[in-house]
């Protein structure tokens, strides 16, 4: 009984537990099934690992690769035969075998890394330099004959696929920053293989020069999120030569070739450290010449090199060190701080709750508030301020220059020149087409400018590009008073200049002592000047009438320019590329300014005379645009459009744009091209008409019909009605529009009757008038 009760206990907990238990079981033969799996697994992805690399040569110390770390079997035959596997790593993030990915797979768009790069083949170096004085330029022309020579001897009849080729040679002041320094140039299609070497000779000045503005682009396109930090990666490597004064600037530290050691840190950072050859200096006092004699030898190695190797080599390209000079200061300039930069890896920061982080001395979280000393406050506590510096200082090339060309620097920043229509009026040879078309005598007109530095570098600037630069005005002001008491004493100075030249009309010499017209035009952008609102005042207390021109490019300060005579905006294309390609801007959003500018003028064209001064070059602006100026005149709506065709200057800056005496267009063309646009304008319903000519000038007018009453044009101005009505807009706030002080346009102004004033002798030159005598009696 007692073993059928057992029997029976068993049966009734079996029938209980059954189905846990029999889970149980199944659990436990399924794990063990999966760990043998899993073990088998393993021993087979060892036995089938990838064969090692290759040891190194030197025992003690191995480059660092190029790619991630691959799992490598010990060659201990023990170890393979007995099936062991190597111990396990430490702790830490897995590693994946395979090519490390380059710098900018990842990044920001522009850059050409999903393309399959090319092997190298030819090596094209490309000398850039800048001068003022014309030394540096001499310095290029001795670094192209070597290279040049370099490249012959270095060229191997027996294989053609590869070698270093002629270098080519540009002006920084010439060049399109964009086509190289935004991103690198494109290899040609006939050779995919070819990688660009940049080699840079710059002086370095204590003013402002084109070299500020240089340096200014590979900051913005460094720092410019739309571009990738290593834009320029694609060159072949890079190699900077500085000259500097070591009178001026004894140490680096002070200056010596400062700008020449800026342009090598930003060009490290663009290229990602490509830099081919270090760094060199020259003192133009001493050994400038042997210096660079040397350095050039060394650079011309180096090119070898990278002919014969493909490339810098392996490593940080351009130097031995994993970490570059010019990553320290730029870190210790962007932080402020003193401490060193860790080479090493920087660790992860903890994420703390907003609500949990104090400020603290050391910069960690949680730790006691920072005391502040109340006690120390002083001259001591406040930042310095760096000192503005001068635009044109005396002592600078700049002013040298200048003062060569006929300017009188004014102050630090201004200056005023006499025009040559200023001396054909004085001898009563006739006056520009300012005359003509709007009553001003050149005798009576002051050419001045209230800032030399311009925004842009236009091809066809007859001033040889000697002016400063600027997209911001970053210099010393000065006061409007000043600038204006010094651009009437020098222009006086200069008048008084002129009284013994032959020729010259004692009553006009005597006109020419009262200034009546002030044209805002000699050079650089005027409206750029801080204070521009406070010099039109000083000019009509007396007066003087204002003609200020612009090159729309400031929006901002033409929204805020007060009451002129006459305003002028130059409008020198029709579309973004021609205008990027005759003005070269500096401002990279150059056409949204402009387009705004236009905007501006269609607001301001009731109450300001606005004119649109096209100003024509043969093969630039001329061909095929007419539809493209008539769509800037339908946007902006201007009183008066001049055209005018270019006057070639023969400067090397225009030369070097390919400016020639071919550009210059023919008065034909001019007036041909001025009916075409008239025509263009009347079928889109506009209301213009050519009111004007003055062919000396090579010029045409056409106006709004707003200045036709009667049937007769009214381009001139009544000067006397236009202060008169200032006045009265001063006193009790009387607006006024242009048609209150228009005057009616001279008959021999016309279009269609040449434009010159009959009380005036015209001078032909080369027997041109006797040939016209001739004509005339036949």
């Amino acid at each position: 009984m007692a073993d059928s009760s057992a029997a029976e206990g068993l049966l009734t907990l079996w029938h209980s537990f059954r189905l846990p238990f029999l889970v149980a079981i199944a659990s436990v033969l399924v794990i063990l099934r999966f760990r043998r799996v899993l073990q088998a697994r393993s021993k087979a992805a060892t036995a089938s690992s990838v064969p090692p690399s290759p040891r190194s040569l030197s025992p003690e110390k191995s480059p660092k690769p190029d790619v991630l770390p691959e799992i490598v079997e010990k060659k201990d035959a023990g170890s393979i035969s007995s099936g062991r596997v190597s111990p396990k790593p430490t702790a830490g993030p897995k590693r994946v075998t395979g090519k490390k990915p380059t710098k900018t797979a990842g990044k920001r768009s522009g850059s050409a890394a999903n393309d399959e790069p090319q092997p190298v083949t030819f090596i094209q170096p490309i000398i850039f330099w800048a001068s003022l004085t014309g030394s540096t330029e001499r310095y290029a022309q001795k670094v192209l004959e070597d290279l040049r020579a370099a490249a012959q001897s270095q060229t191997n009849l027996e294989d053609r696929e590869r070698g270093l080729l002629p270098p080519q040679i540009h002006d920084l002041a010439e060049v399109d920053y964009d086509d190289y320094f935004t991103t690198a140039p494109k290899p040609p299609p006939t050779s995919p293989g070819t990688r660009y070497v940049y080699c840079f000779l710059i002086p370095s000045y204590n003013i402002d020069t084109i070299l500020d503005t240089f340096l200014g682009h590979l900051d913005e396109t460094h720092n410019d999120f739309r571009i990738d930090t290593g834009s320029l990666s694609n060159l072949a490597g890079f190699a900077v030569f500085g000259f500097g004064d070591k009178e001026g600037w004894p140490t680096e530290e002070e200056g010596f070739c400062s700008q020449a050691k800026d342009l090598d840190k930003w060009m490290a950072k663009l290229t990602n450290k490509k830099r081919a050859y270090p760094l060199g200096f020259g003192d133009v006092k001493s050994d400038a010449e042997s210096s660079l004699k040397e350095w050039t030898s060394g650079f011309q190695d180096i090119l070898g090199d990278i002919v014969k190797n493909g490339g810098l080599g392996e490593g940080v390209p351009g130097s031995g060190d994993p970490l570059e000079s010019d990553e320290e200061q730029s870190d210790e300039e962007e932080s402020g701080s003193t401490k060193p930069k860790a080479r090493g890896r920087k660790k992860a920061q903890a994420v703390v709750d907003l609500e949990d982080i104090k400020m603290s001395t050391d910069g960690q979280v949680g730790s006691s508030p920072v005391p502040v000393d109340f006690t120390t406050a002083g001259a001591g506590s406040q930042a310095i301020q760096p000192t503005e510096k001068e635009m044109v200082p005396k002592t600078s090339p700049t002013y040298t220059s200048l003062t060569k060309q006929g300017y009188t620097i004014v102050g630090s920043h201004s200056g005023v020149k006499i025009c040559r229509w200023t001396k054909s009026a004085l001898r009563g040879r006739g006056s520009c087409y300012k005359y003509s078309f709007y009553g001003i005598r050149s005798h009576l007109c002051m050419e001045a400018t209230p800032s030399l530095s311009c925004s842009n570098k236009c091809v066809f600037c007859w001033r040889h590009g000697t002016n400063p630069v600027g997209t911001t005005w970053r210099w010393k002001v000065d006061s409007p008073d000043l600038i204006f008491d010094g651009v009437k004493e020098g222009h006086y100075k200069k008048i008084k200049m002129l009284r013994g030249v032959p020729g010259v009309r004692a009553e006009r010499f005597a006109e020419a002592m009262r200034i009546r017209h002030c044209a805002l035009s000699l050079v650089g952008e005027p409206i750029f000047y801080p204070h521009i609102n406070r010099f039109l005042e000083l000019l009509h207390s007396e007066q003087i009438s204002s003609f200020l021109v612009c090159n729309a490019q400031h929006p901002d300060q033409l929204e805020a320019l007060h009451r002129v005579t006459q305003l002028y905006v130059s409008i020198d294309a029709s579309n973004r590329d021609s205008l990027r390609k005759i003005d070269r801007p500096l401002h990279r959003d150059f056409w949204e300014r402009f387009q705004k500018c236009l905007d501006i003028l269609r607001e301001k064209r009731f109450v300001q005379r606005t004119v649109f001064r096209l100003t024509l070059v043969k093969g630039f602006n001329i061909d095929d645009e007419v539809v493209g100026y008539a769509n800037l005149v339908e946007k902006a709506l201007p009183c008066f459009i001049e055209v005018k065709g270019v006057t070639y200057c023969g400067t090397s800056t225009s030369a070097g744009a390919g400016l020639t005496m071919q550009n210059v267009p023919f008065y034909e063309e001019i007036a041909t091209f001025v009916v075409s646009l008239n025509d263009e304008l009347k079928r889109r319903g506009l209301d213009y008409g050519i009111a004007a000519e003055h062919a000396h000038s090579c010029c045409c007018l056409i106006a709004s019909t707003r200045f036709k009453v009667n049937d007769k044009w009214h381009s001139r101005i009544d000067y006397p009605r236009f202060f008169e009505l200032l006045e009265k807009e001063k006193a009790d706030g009387t607006t006024f529009r242009p048609e209150d002080y228009m005057k009616e346009t001279e008959e021999w102004a016309l279009w269609g009757n040449g434009g010159f004033d009959p009380n005036d002798e015209r001078v032909y030159r080369k027997g041109k008038k006797k040939a016209i005598q001739e004509a005339t009696e036949e």
